[in-house]
Protein backbone atom coordinates (compact mmCIF):
# COMPACT_ATOMS: atom_id res chain seq x y z
CA UNK A 1 0.00 0.00 0.00
CA UNK A 2 1.87 2.96 -1.05
CA UNK A 3 1.15 5.94 0.40
CA UNK A 4 0.87 8.23 -3.50
CA UNK A 5 -2.88 7.12 -3.65
CA UNK A 6 -4.95 10.16 -3.06
CA UNK A 7 -7.74 10.04 -0.23
CA UNK A 8 -11.63 10.61 -1.59
CA UNK A 9 -15.02 10.59 0.56
CA UNK A 10 -18.02 9.11 -0.46
CA UNK A 11 -21.51 8.91 0.32
CA UNK A 12 -24.18 6.33 -0.10
CA UNK A 13 -27.13 7.71 -0.68
CA UNK A 14 -30.48 5.94 -1.52
CA UNK A 15 -33.85 4.55 -0.45
CA UNK A 16 -33.78 2.31 2.67
CA UNK A 17 -34.42 -1.26 1.36
CA UNK A 18 -32.38 0.02 -2.01
CA UNK A 19 -29.46 -2.76 -0.77
CA UNK A 20 -27.23 0.17 0.14
CA UNK A 21 -25.70 -2.09 2.54
CA UNK A 22 -25.29 -4.93 0.51
CA UNK A 23 -23.49 -3.26 -2.35
CA UNK A 24 -21.36 -1.47 0.20
CA UNK A 25 -20.41 -4.23 2.19
CA UNK A 26 -19.38 -5.67 -0.96
CA UNK A 27 -16.83 -3.40 -2.05
CA UNK A 28 -15.57 -3.08 1.86
CA UNK A 29 -15.56 -6.91 1.79
CA UNK A 30 -13.90 -7.34 -1.68
CA UNK A 31 -10.88 -4.27 -1.95
CA UNK A 32 -10.91 -2.49 2.04
CA UNK A 33 -10.67 -2.91 5.51
CA UNK A 34 -11.85 -5.64 7.11
CA UNK A 35 -9.29 -7.98 7.57
CA UNK A 36 -9.59 -11.84 6.47
CA UNK A 37 -10.06 -13.18 9.83
CA UNK A 38 -12.81 -10.88 10.61
CA UNK A 39 -14.40 -12.38 7.28
CA UNK A 40 -13.91 -15.96 8.43
CA UNK A 41 -15.44 -15.38 11.38
CA UNK A 42 -18.70 -13.76 9.83
CA UNK A 43 -18.82 -16.54 7.61
CA UNK A 44 -18.86 -18.83 9.62
CA UNK A 45 -21.28 -17.14 11.62
CA UNK A 46 -23.59 -16.78 9.08
CA UNK A 47 -23.15 -20.46 7.98
CA UNK A 48 -24.24 -21.38 11.34
CA UNK A 49 -27.41 -19.54 11.32
CA UNK A 50 -28.54 -20.64 8.02
CA UNK A 51 -27.08 -17.51 5.79
CA UNK A 52 -25.14 -20.15 4.14
CA UNK A 53 -25.50 -18.14 0.85
CA UNK A 54 -23.23 -15.62 2.67
CA UNK A 55 -24.28 -12.04 2.39
CA UNK A 56 -22.42 -9.15 2.16
CA UNK A 57 -24.82 -6.98 4.17
CA UNK A 58 -24.11 -9.87 6.83
CA UNK A 59 -20.41 -8.23 7.37
CA UNK A 60 -22.13 -4.73 7.64
CA UNK A 61 -24.90 -5.51 9.61
CA UNK A 62 -22.22 -7.42 12.19
CA UNK A 63 -20.07 -4.50 11.94
CA UNK A 64 -23.02 -2.16 12.48
CA UNK A 65 -24.42 -4.68 15.45
CA UNK A 66 -20.56 -4.39 17.06
CA UNK A 67 -20.40 -0.70 16.57
CA UNK A 68 -23.19 -0.50 18.62
CA UNK A 69 -22.49 -3.44 21.43
CA UNK A 70 -19.61 -0.64 21.64
CA UNK A 71 -17.20 -4.23 20.57
CA UNK A 72 -16.06 -2.15 17.79
CA UNK A 73 -16.32 1.37 16.73
CA UNK A 74 -13.63 0.97 14.35
CA UNK A 75 -14.13 3.27 11.09
CA UNK A 76 -11.18 1.86 9.28
CA UNK A 77 -14.03 -0.47 8.51
CA UNK A 78 -15.41 1.70 6.38
CA UNK A 79 -12.58 2.33 4.19
CA UNK A 80 -11.62 0.42 0.99
CA UNK A 81 -9.13 1.10 -2.17
CA UNK A 82 -9.48 1.43 -5.52
CA UNK A 83 -6.09 1.37 -8.12
CA UNK A 84 -6.33 5.28 -7.92
CA UNK A 85 -7.82 5.87 -4.67
CA UNK A 86 -8.18 5.25 -0.99
CA UNK A 87 -12.12 5.42 -0.37
CA UNK A 88 -13.39 6.45 2.89
CA UNK A 89 -17.03 5.88 3.40
CA UNK A 90 -17.92 8.95 5.30
CA UNK A 91 -21.62 7.60 5.78
CA UNK A 92 -22.62 4.45 5.44
CA UNK A 93 -26.24 3.31 5.72
CA UNK A 94 -28.20 3.61 8.36
CA UNK A 95 -26.60 6.17 10.05
CA UNK A 96 -29.30 7.75 11.64
CA UNK A 97 -27.15 11.72 11.50
CA UNK A 98 -26.71 11.47 7.82
CA UNK A 99 -28.13 14.74 7.44
CA UNK A 100 -26.50 16.53 10.26
CA UNK A 101 -23.05 14.95 9.18
CA UNK A 102 -23.43 16.00 5.65
CA UNK A 103 -24.61 19.53 6.33
CA UNK A 104 -21.93 19.99 9.53
CA UNK A 105 -19.50 18.71 6.87
CA UNK A 106 -17.68 16.64 9.00
CA UNK A 107 -15.97 15.51 6.24
CA UNK A 108 -17.48 16.70 3.15
CA UNK A 109 -18.14 13.95 0.22
CA UNK A 110 -16.63 14.48 -2.62
CA UNK A 111 -19.05 11.81 -4.63
CA UNK A 112 -22.26 10.29 -4.00
CA UNK A 113 -23.21 6.88 -4.91
CA UNK A 114 -26.95 6.66 -5.35
CA UNK A 115 -28.32 3.35 -5.13
CA UNK A 116 -31.26 2.31 -6.59
CA UNK A 117 -33.46 -0.98 -6.29
CA UNK A 118 -34.79 -2.54 -9.82
CA UNK A 119 -36.99 -4.92 -8.11
CA UNK A 120 -40.47 -4.67 -9.46
CA UNK A 121 -41.94 -1.76 -7.61
CA UNK A 122 -38.92 -1.20 -5.33
CA UNK A 123 -37.48 1.33 -7.44
CA UNK A 124 -41.25 2.70 -7.50
CA UNK A 125 -41.56 2.97 -3.92
CA UNK A 126 -37.92 4.75 -3.38
CA UNK A 127 -38.74 7.45 -5.81
CA UNK A 128 -42.28 8.04 -5.17
CA UNK A 129 -42.79 11.44 -3.23
CA UNK A 130 -41.99 10.57 0.21
CA UNK A 131 -39.19 7.96 -0.46
CA UNK A 132 -35.67 8.91 0.32
CA UNK A 133 -34.70 8.93 -2.86
CA UNK A 134 -35.56 12.49 -3.90
CA UNK A 135 -34.66 13.77 -0.69
CA UNK A 136 -30.80 12.14 -0.32
CA UNK A 137 -30.13 13.18 -3.87
CA UNK A 138 -31.35 16.64 -3.23
CA UNK A 139 -29.33 17.26 -0.07
CA UNK A 140 -26.48 15.81 -1.67
CA UNK A 141 -26.30 18.45 -4.64
CA UNK A 142 -27.68 21.05 -2.39
CA UNK A 143 -24.79 20.97 0.31
CA UNK A 144 -22.13 20.57 -2.66
CA UNK A 145 -21.77 17.03 -3.45
CA UNK A 146 -21.31 17.80 -7.24
CA UNK A 147 -20.02 14.23 -8.66
CA UNK A 148 -22.94 11.32 -8.87
CA UNK A 149 -22.80 7.76 -9.81
CA UNK A 150 -25.96 6.06 -10.07
CA UNK A 151 -26.08 1.96 -9.08
CA UNK A 152 -29.18 0.16 -10.05
CA UNK A 153 -29.20 -2.08 -7.73
CA UNK A 154 -30.99 -5.58 -7.70
CA UNK A 155 -31.08 -6.50 -11.26
CA UNK A 156 -30.85 -10.14 -10.45
CA UNK A 157 -34.41 -9.83 -9.24
CA UNK A 158 -36.39 -8.08 -12.12
CA UNK A 159 -38.72 -9.75 -14.28
CA UNK A 160 -36.95 -11.14 -16.64
CA UNK A 161 -33.84 -10.83 -14.40
CA UNK A 162 -31.43 -9.00 -15.73
CA UNK A 163 -33.85 -7.25 -17.90
CA UNK A 164 -32.47 -4.32 -20.01
CA UNK A 165 -35.61 -2.64 -20.65
CA UNK A 166 -36.14 -2.13 -16.66
CA UNK A 167 -32.60 -0.73 -16.58
CA UNK A 168 -33.49 1.59 -19.55
CA UNK A 169 -36.36 2.41 -17.92
CA UNK A 170 -35.06 3.45 -14.65
CA UNK A 171 -31.62 5.44 -16.11
CA UNK A 172 -34.76 7.48 -18.18
CA UNK A 173 -36.32 8.01 -15.15
CA UNK A 174 -33.30 8.75 -13.07
CA UNK A 175 -31.79 11.06 -15.41
CA UNK A 176 -35.17 13.22 -15.48
CA UNK A 177 -35.01 13.66 -11.98
CA UNK A 178 -31.50 14.24 -10.85
CA UNK A 179 -31.30 16.92 -13.83
CA UNK A 180 -34.16 19.10 -12.32
CA UNK A 181 -31.95 18.78 -9.12
CA UNK A 182 -29.23 20.33 -10.73
CA UNK A 183 -26.81 16.85 -11.62
CA UNK A 184 -26.06 16.57 -15.62
CA UNK A 185 -26.88 13.28 -16.56
CA UNK A 186 -24.22 13.22 -19.28
CA UNK A 187 -21.42 13.47 -16.42
CA UNK A 188 -22.99 10.68 -14.34
CA UNK A 189 -21.87 7.50 -14.25
CA UNK A 190 -25.21 5.11 -14.33
CA UNK A 191 -24.31 0.89 -13.82
CA UNK A 192 -26.50 -2.04 -13.53
CA UNK A 193 -25.46 -3.77 -10.46
CA UNK A 194 -26.17 -6.38 -8.16
CA UNK A 195 -24.49 -5.57 -5.07
CA UNK A 196 -25.43 -9.35 -3.38
CA UNK A 197 -24.58 -11.82 -6.49
CA UNK A 198 -21.56 -9.20 -7.57
CA UNK A 199 -22.48 -8.52 -11.11
CA UNK A 200 -20.79 -5.08 -12.06
CA UNK A 201 -19.23 -4.36 -9.09
CA UNK A 202 -15.88 -5.78 -9.69
CA UNK A 203 -16.09 -7.06 -12.58
CA UNK A 204 -17.93 -7.40 -15.67
CA UNK A 205 -20.85 -9.66 -15.68
CA UNK A 206 -21.72 -12.19 -18.11
CA UNK A 207 -25.76 -11.79 -17.38
CA UNK A 208 -26.13 -8.50 -18.89
CA UNK A 209 -24.24 -8.87 -22.18
CA UNK A 210 -26.32 -6.03 -23.56
CA UNK A 211 -24.96 -3.84 -21.14
CA UNK A 212 -22.13 -1.58 -23.33
CA UNK A 213 -20.47 0.14 -20.27
CA UNK A 214 -21.27 3.81 -18.79
CA UNK A 215 -19.55 6.61 -20.45
CA UNK A 216 -19.57 10.48 -18.60
CA UNK A 217 -18.92 13.69 -20.17
CA UNK A 218 -17.18 16.36 -18.84
CA UNK A 219 -15.28 19.62 -19.35
CA UNK A 220 -12.18 17.52 -17.19
CA UNK A 221 -12.06 14.83 -20.23
CA UNK A 222 -14.52 12.18 -20.38
CA UNK A 223 -14.17 8.53 -19.00
CA UNK A 224 -15.80 5.32 -19.75
CA UNK A 225 -16.18 1.99 -18.16
CA UNK A 226 -18.20 -1.27 -16.91
CA UNK A 227 -17.82 -1.66 -13.14
CA UNK A 228 -18.80 0.24 -9.88
CA UNK A 229 -15.25 -0.09 -9.02
CA UNK A 230 -14.18 1.35 -12.57
CA UNK A 231 -16.57 4.62 -11.98
CA UNK A 232 -14.94 5.27 -8.29
CA UNK A 233 -11.81 5.54 -10.04
CA UNK A 234 -13.50 7.64 -13.03
CA UNK A 235 -14.30 10.37 -9.35
CA UNK A 236 -12.57 13.82 -9.97
CA UNK A 237 -9.96 14.26 -7.22
CA UNK A 238 -10.50 16.86 -5.04
CA UNK A 239 -9.18 20.21 -5.71
CA UNK A 240 -6.21 21.47 -2.88
CA UNK A 241 -7.02 24.56 -3.06
CA UNK A 242 -3.55 25.89 -2.19
CA UNK A 243 -3.63 28.70 -4.29
CA UNK A 244 -6.42 30.16 -2.69
CA UNK A 245 -5.22 32.48 0.54
CA UNK A 246 -5.14 30.82 3.68
CA UNK A 247 -7.82 30.23 6.16
CA UNK A 248 -7.47 28.12 9.21
CA UNK A 249 -10.33 27.96 11.96
CA UNK A 250 -8.99 27.13 14.99
CA UNK A 251 -10.35 23.87 16.47
CA UNK A 252 -8.23 24.82 20.19
CA UNK A 253 -5.30 26.92 21.62
CA UNK A 254 -3.23 25.38 24.01
CA UNK A 255 -0.57 27.25 26.61
CA UNK A 256 3.16 24.81 26.51
CA UNK A 257 4.72 25.40 28.84
CA UNK A 258 8.49 26.55 27.34
CA UNK A 259 6.79 26.94 23.91
CA UNK A 260 4.28 29.51 24.78
CA UNK A 261 1.14 29.84 22.89
CA UNK A 262 0.03 26.71 20.47
CA UNK A 263 -3.31 27.11 18.10
CA UNK A 264 -4.40 23.81 16.77
CA UNK A 265 -6.64 23.65 13.64
CA UNK A 266 -7.18 22.46 10.29
CA UNK A 267 -5.98 24.05 7.24
CA UNK A 268 -8.57 24.70 4.62
CA UNK A 269 -7.69 26.73 1.77
CA UNK A 270 -3.60 27.61 1.27
CA UNK A 271 -0.86 27.32 2.68
CA UNK A 272 0.67 28.34 6.42
CA UNK A 273 4.56 27.94 6.80
CA UNK A 274 6.86 29.12 9.63
CA UNK A 275 7.62 32.98 9.37
CA UNK A 276 4.66 34.07 7.78
CA UNK A 277 2.78 36.88 9.85
CA UNK A 278 -0.62 35.80 10.38
CA UNK A 279 -4.26 37.63 11.02
CA UNK A 280 -6.29 36.31 13.40
CA UNK A 281 -10.27 37.29 12.92
CA UNK A 282 -12.88 38.82 14.11
CA UNK A 283 -10.53 40.14 16.77
CA UNK A 284 -7.96 41.43 14.13
CA UNK A 285 -4.56 40.13 15.91
CA UNK A 286 -1.49 39.81 13.63
CA UNK A 287 1.69 38.01 14.91
CA UNK A 288 4.54 35.58 13.55
CA UNK A 289 4.34 32.19 13.40
CA UNK A 290 6.95 30.48 14.85
CA UNK A 291 7.03 26.63 14.26
CA UNK A 292 4.10 24.64 12.39
CA UNK A 293 3.67 20.92 13.60
CA UNK A 294 1.72 18.08 12.82
CA UNK A 295 1.60 14.50 14.45
CA UNK A 296 4.71 15.99 17.05
CA UNK A 297 6.64 16.60 13.81
CA UNK A 298 7.79 20.06 12.22
CA UNK A 299 6.91 20.64 9.04
CA UNK A 300 8.43 23.61 6.28
CA UNK A 301 4.51 23.88 5.25
CA UNK A 302 0.76 22.93 5.99
CA UNK A 303 -1.61 22.42 2.81
CA UNK A 304 -5.16 22.11 3.11
CA UNK A 305 -6.81 19.24 4.97
CA UNK A 306 -3.49 19.00 7.72
CA UNK A 307 -4.55 19.34 10.88
CA UNK A 308 -1.58 21.02 12.65
CA UNK A 309 -0.74 22.89 15.92
CA UNK A 310 1.38 26.37 15.20
CA UNK A 311 3.30 28.42 17.65
CA UNK A 312 2.71 31.65 18.14
CA UNK A 313 4.97 35.11 19.18
CA UNK A 314 3.57 37.88 22.03
CA UNK A 315 -0.01 36.49 21.81
CA UNK A 316 -1.41 34.90 25.64
CA UNK A 317 -4.09 32.15 24.90
CA UNK A 318 -6.58 34.25 26.76
CA UNK A 319 -6.37 36.68 23.02
CA UNK A 320 -7.82 34.01 21.04
CA UNK A 321 -9.97 31.09 21.14
CA UNK A 322 -11.75 28.17 18.76
CA UNK A 323 -14.07 29.46 16.38
CA UNK A 324 -11.49 32.44 15.05
CA UNK A 325 -10.18 32.14 11.77
CA UNK A 326 -6.32 32.28 11.07
CA UNK A 327 -4.71 33.87 7.37
CA UNK A 328 -2.28 35.51 5.43
CA UNK A 329 -2.18 39.23 6.83
CA UNK A 330 -0.75 39.74 3.28
CA UNK A 331 -3.22 38.02 1.31
CA UNK A 332 -6.52 38.61 1.64
CA UNK A 333 -6.58 38.46 5.79
CA UNK A 334 -9.68 36.77 7.53
CA UNK A 335 -12.24 39.80 8.91
CA UNK A 336 -14.76 39.60 10.86
CA UNK A 337 -18.66 39.66 9.69
CA UNK A 338 -20.83 42.46 10.23
CA UNK A 339 -23.53 40.31 8.65
CA UNK A 340 -24.01 37.45 5.75
CA UNK A 341 -26.73 36.79 3.06
CA UNK A 342 -27.18 33.27 2.93
CA UNK A 343 -29.53 30.19 1.09
CA UNK A 344 -30.88 28.41 4.08
CA UNK A 345 -33.74 25.06 3.50
CA UNK A 346 -35.58 24.82 6.54
CA UNK A 347 -35.06 20.90 7.35
CA UNK A 348 -37.12 20.46 11.00
CA UNK A 349 -38.69 22.93 12.85
CA UNK A 350 -41.70 22.37 14.45
CA UNK A 351 -43.32 25.87 14.31
CA UNK A 352 -42.85 28.93 11.73
CA UNK A 353 -39.75 30.93 11.48
CA UNK A 354 -39.70 34.57 11.20
CA UNK A 355 -37.61 37.95 11.74
CA UNK A 356 -35.91 38.16 15.05
CA UNK A 357 -35.30 34.43 14.99
CA UNK A 358 -31.79 34.04 17.02
CA UNK A 359 -31.00 30.27 16.81
CA UNK A 360 -26.67 29.26 17.07
CA UNK A 361 -25.31 28.25 14.15
CA UNK A 362 -22.27 26.05 13.51
CA UNK A 363 -19.76 27.09 10.98
CA UNK A 364 -16.47 25.53 10.51
CA UNK A 365 -15.34 25.98 14.33
CA UNK A 366 -17.59 28.67 15.71
CA UNK A 367 -20.84 27.87 17.50
CA UNK A 368 -22.11 31.52 17.57
CA UNK A 369 -26.09 32.87 17.93
CA UNK A 370 -27.03 34.82 14.58
CA UNK A 371 -30.27 36.94 14.33
CA UNK A 372 -32.66 36.37 10.59
CA UNK A 373 -32.72 39.90 10.50
CA UNK A 374 -34.44 40.04 7.34
CA UNK A 375 -36.13 37.28 5.02
CA UNK A 376 -35.18 38.57 1.53
CA UNK A 377 -37.17 35.69 -0.17
CA UNK A 378 -38.63 32.66 -0.35
CA UNK A 379 -37.21 30.42 -3.51
CA UNK A 380 -37.83 26.95 -5.17
CA UNK A 381 -35.92 24.51 -3.52
CA UNK A 382 -34.82 22.44 -6.95
CA UNK A 383 -34.87 25.21 -9.54
CA UNK A 384 -33.56 28.59 -6.27
CA UNK A 385 -36.01 30.59 -8.62
CA UNK A 386 -37.86 33.02 -6.74
CA UNK A 387 -41.17 32.29 -5.12
CA UNK A 388 -42.20 35.08 -2.50
CA UNK A 389 -40.79 38.57 -1.69
CA UNK A 390 -40.03 39.26 1.70
CA UNK A 391 -41.95 36.15 3.28
CA UNK A 392 -43.60 36.90 6.85
CA UNK A 393 -42.38 33.69 7.52
CA UNK A 394 -40.57 30.31 6.38
CA UNK A 395 -41.81 26.74 8.02
CA UNK A 396 -39.88 23.72 7.33
CA UNK A 397 -39.73 20.67 4.93
CA UNK A 398 -40.75 18.24 6.97
CA UNK A 399 -43.15 19.35 9.62
CA UNK A 400 -46.89 18.47 8.52
CA UNK A 401 -48.94 20.67 10.88
CA UNK A 402 -51.57 17.99 11.94
CA UNK A 403 -52.41 16.82 14.69
CA UNK A 404 -51.76 13.42 15.56
CA UNK A 405 -53.43 10.85 18.61
CA UNK A 406 -49.91 9.44 19.19
CA UNK A 407 -46.07 10.03 18.33
CA UNK A 408 -43.98 6.86 17.74
CA UNK A 409 -40.25 6.45 17.78
CA UNK A 410 -38.98 8.31 14.21
CA UNK A 411 -41.75 10.92 14.17
CA UNK A 412 -40.63 14.52 14.33
CA UNK A 413 -43.04 16.58 16.50
CA UNK A 414 -44.15 19.85 18.35
CA UNK A 415 -46.31 19.15 21.64
CA UNK A 416 -48.02 21.75 23.80
CA UNK A 417 -47.46 21.99 27.53
CA UNK A 418 -49.59 23.71 29.96
CA UNK A 419 -48.28 25.68 33.14
CA UNK A 420 -44.49 25.51 31.67
CA UNK A 421 -42.69 28.92 30.19
CA UNK A 422 -40.29 28.78 27.41
CA UNK A 423 -37.02 29.86 29.59
CA UNK A 424 -37.84 26.68 31.86
CA UNK A 425 -36.74 23.95 29.15
CA UNK A 426 -34.58 24.30 26.16
CA UNK A 427 -32.83 22.10 23.67
CA UNK A 428 -30.85 19.19 24.31
CA UNK A 429 -33.80 18.49 27.56
CA UNK A 430 -35.25 15.20 27.34
CA UNK A 431 -38.93 14.34 27.98
CA UNK A 432 -40.16 11.56 29.22
CA UNK A 433 -43.12 9.44 31.16
CA UNK A 434 -43.37 10.29 34.60
CA UNK A 435 -44.48 7.11 35.15
CA UNK A 436 -42.13 5.16 33.64
CA UNK A 437 -38.55 5.37 34.05
CA UNK A 438 -38.66 9.08 33.92
CA UNK A 439 -35.67 10.13 32.36
CA UNK A 440 -33.15 12.13 34.91
CA UNK A 441 -30.18 14.33 35.40
CA UNK A 442 -26.72 12.49 35.07
CA UNK A 443 -24.26 12.38 38.04
CA UNK A 444 -21.98 11.14 35.76
CA UNK A 445 -21.50 8.02 32.93
CA UNK A 446 -19.11 5.69 31.81
CA UNK A 447 -18.41 5.33 28.59
CA UNK A 448 -16.60 3.15 25.98
CA UNK A 449 -14.74 5.77 23.42
CA UNK A 450 -12.53 5.80 20.24
CA UNK A 451 -10.10 8.59 19.75
CA UNK A 452 -10.74 9.12 16.21
CA UNK A 453 -7.84 11.90 15.43
CA UNK A 454 -6.40 14.58 17.69
CA UNK A 455 -3.59 16.00 17.44
CA UNK A 456 -2.10 15.57 21.15
CA UNK A 457 -2.80 13.84 23.71
CA UNK A 458 -6.08 13.25 25.83
CA UNK A 459 -5.70 12.73 29.61
CA UNK A 460 -7.35 12.68 32.65
CA UNK A 461 -9.50 16.52 32.97
CA UNK A 462 -9.75 17.16 29.02
CA UNK A 463 -13.46 18.62 28.77
CA UNK A 464 -14.44 18.33 25.40
CA UNK A 465 -18.14 18.97 23.90
CA UNK A 466 -19.89 16.20 23.97
CA UNK A 467 -23.11 16.07 21.02
CA UNK A 468 -25.63 13.32 22.62
CA UNK A 469 -28.62 13.59 21.31
CA UNK A 470 -29.65 17.03 21.03
CA UNK A 471 -27.21 18.14 23.87
CA UNK A 472 -23.84 19.88 23.22
CA UNK A 473 -22.89 20.16 26.67
CA UNK A 474 -18.57 19.76 27.72
CA UNK A 475 -18.22 17.18 30.07
CA UNK A 476 -15.16 16.33 31.82
CA UNK A 477 -12.78 12.92 31.08
CA UNK A 478 -12.48 12.46 34.82
CA UNK A 479 -11.17 9.34 35.02
CA UNK A 480 -9.66 7.14 32.95
CA UNK A 481 -10.24 3.51 33.92
CA UNK A 482 -8.42 1.12 31.04
CA UNK A 483 -7.22 1.31 27.61
CA UNK A 484 -8.76 -1.76 25.74
CA UNK A 485 -8.42 -3.37 22.63
CA UNK A 486 -10.28 -2.16 19.59
CA UNK A 487 -10.98 -5.12 18.08
CA UNK A 488 -11.51 -7.78 20.88
CA UNK A 489 -12.86 -5.66 23.82
CA UNK A 490 -10.22 -6.83 25.67
CA UNK A 491 -7.97 -4.66 28.18
CA UNK A 492 -4.79 -3.89 27.70
CA UNK A 493 -4.00 -1.35 30.55
CA UNK A 494 -5.48 -0.26 33.43
CA UNK A 495 -5.97 3.49 34.39
CA UNK A 496 -3.66 4.67 31.83
CA UNK A 497 -2.26 7.98 31.74
CA UNK A 498 -2.76 9.75 28.31
CA UNK A 499 -5.01 8.67 25.27
CA UNK A 500 -3.65 9.39 21.42
CA UNK A 501 -5.76 8.87 17.94
CA UNK A 502 -6.47 5.07 17.40
CA UNK A 503 -6.57 4.45 21.07
CA UNK A 504 -9.66 3.02 22.66
CA UNK A 505 -10.80 3.22 26.12
CA UNK A 506 -13.00 2.94 28.95
CA UNK A 507 -13.52 6.40 30.66
CA UNK A 508 -16.17 7.57 33.23
CA UNK A 509 -16.85 11.54 32.29
CA UNK A 510 -18.98 14.33 34.28
CA UNK A 511 -21.16 16.63 32.58
CA UNK A 512 -20.21 20.06 33.31
CA UNK A 513 -23.91 21.28 33.00
CA UNK A 514 -26.92 18.96 33.93
CA UNK A 515 -27.37 16.82 31.14
CA UNK A 516 -29.67 13.57 30.69
CA UNK A 517 -27.93 10.69 28.92
CA UNK A 518 -29.11 6.99 29.09
CA UNK A 519 -26.98 3.81 28.84
CA UNK A 520 -26.81 2.92 24.86
CA UNK A 521 -28.03 -0.53 25.77
CA UNK A 522 -31.62 0.79 26.97
CA UNK A 523 -31.84 3.82 24.68
CA UNK A 524 -29.71 3.37 21.80
CA UNK A 525 -30.03 7.36 20.47
CA UNK A 526 -29.77 8.41 24.21
CA UNK A 527 -26.80 6.51 24.46
CA UNK A 528 -24.23 7.22 21.19
CA UNK A 529 -21.85 10.52 21.04
CA UNK A 530 -19.77 12.22 19.43
CA UNK A 531 -16.46 14.79 20.65
CA UNK A 532 -16.36 17.22 17.65
CA UNK A 533 -13.47 19.80 17.09
CA UNK A 534 -11.84 21.33 14.03
CA UNK A 535 -14.89 20.20 11.99
CA UNK A 536 -13.99 16.88 12.65
CA UNK A 537 -15.03 14.14 14.89
CA UNK A 538 -12.09 13.53 17.52
CA UNK A 539 -13.40 10.44 19.19
CA UNK A 540 -16.69 8.63 19.17
CA UNK A 541 -18.44 6.86 21.90
CA UNK A 542 -21.05 4.82 23.47
CA UNK A 543 -22.37 4.75 27.47
CA UNK A 544 -21.93 1.72 29.10
CA UNK A 545 -23.76 3.02 32.52
CA UNK A 546 -25.04 6.01 34.02
CA UNK A 547 -25.04 7.11 37.37
CA UNK A 548 -27.74 9.36 37.88
CA UNK A 549 -28.74 12.26 40.14
CA UNK A 550 -30.95 11.97 42.98
CA UNK A 551 -34.45 13.82 41.72
CA UNK A 552 -34.93 16.77 43.88
CA UNK A 553 -37.53 19.47 43.84
CA UNK A 554 -38.45 19.46 40.42
CA UNK A 555 -41.27 21.35 39.53
CA UNK A 556 -44.72 19.02 38.84
CA UNK A 557 -47.25 21.52 37.31
CA UNK A 558 -50.73 22.37 38.24
CA UNK A 559 -52.04 20.32 35.00
CA UNK A 560 -50.10 17.73 35.91
CA UNK A 561 -51.35 17.40 39.54
CA UNK A 562 -54.98 17.39 37.85
CA UNK A 563 -53.97 14.93 35.14
CA UNK A 564 -52.99 12.30 37.96
CA UNK A 565 -56.08 13.21 40.09
CA UNK A 566 -58.25 12.15 36.81
CA UNK A 567 -56.49 8.45 36.60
Amino acid sequence: MGKEKTHINIVVIGHVDSGKSTSTGHLIYKCGGIDKRTIEKFEKEASDMGKGSFKYAWVLDKLKAERERGITIDIALWKFETSKYYVTIIDAPGHRDFIKNMITGTSQADCAVLIVAAGVGEFEAGISKNGQTREHALLAFTLGVKQLIVGVNKMDSTEPPYSQARYEEITKEVSTYIKKIGYNPASVAFVPISGWHGDNMLETSEKMGWFKGWKIERKEGNASGTTLLEALDAILPPARPTDKPLRLPLQDVYKIGGIGTVPVGRVETGVLKPGMVVTFAPPNLTTEVKSVEMHHESLPEAVPGDNVGFNIKNVSVKEIRRGYVAGDSKNDPPKGADNFNAQVIILNHPGQISQGYAPVLDCHTAHIACKFTELIEKIDRRSGKKLEDGPKFVKSVEMHHESLPEALPGDNVGFNIKNVSVKEIRRGNVAGDSKNDPPMAAENFTAQVIILNHPGQISQGYAPVLDCHTAHIACKFSELKEKIDRRSGKKLEDNPKALKSGDAAIITMVPGKPMCVESFSQYPPLGRFAVRDMRQTVAVGVIKSVEKKAASGGKVTKSAQKADKKK
